[in-house]
């Protein structure tokens, strides 16, 4: 049997092909995972909001009546 050889250009297309649509890829997801300004704020607000609510929750429901 003989094995086909692959030129080494083609190979290196193909690297710099996956390359580019990897980084292409990773820049799409660093856009979804990185929050704007302005929702960071509203998010952080919203969160420390609820973290309260259930810190006085937890106080309310420990006490004996």
């Amino acid at each position: 049997m003989q094995s086909k050889a692959i030129p080494t250009n083609l190979v290196r297309e193909d690297f710099s092909e996956y390359v580019a649509h990897l980084q292409l890829h990773m820049t799409l997801q660093a856009r979804n995972l990185v929050p704007t300004l302005g929702q960071t704020i509203v998010d952080s607000r919203e969160q420390l909001l609820h973290q309260t609510q259930a810190d006085i929750e937890k106080i309310v429901s420990r006490q004996v009546i």
